[in-house]
């Protein structure tokens, strides 16, 4: 199912604007944090840092719009 409006409604003018002032005084303090943790591991612009594993590009497949909603996630609660 889907929310009730009122629902999205209250979320959208209570909820969303505290987790965005949260989010930006987070980033606020972010080169500080960054300057004490690690500050020359950036895999986002040097690539050759990044240790995760790849994704073959076989391995992905197109997914529409419609087949989306027939997903089955039976087994992810396990």
């Amino acid at each position: 199912g889907s929310l009730p409006k009122w629902v999205v409604n209250r979320v959208s003018q209570f909820v969303a604007p505290k987790a965005m002032k949260k989010i930006y005084k987070a980033g606020l303090k972010y080169p500080e944090w960054k300057r004490r943790h690690d500050p020359e591991y950036k895999p986002w612009v040097y690539p050759e840092q990044n240790t995760l594993p790849s994704v073959s590009l076989a391995e992905l497949s197109l997914q529409h719009a419609e087949s989306l909603e027939n997903i089955d996630e039976t087994g992810l609660s396990e």
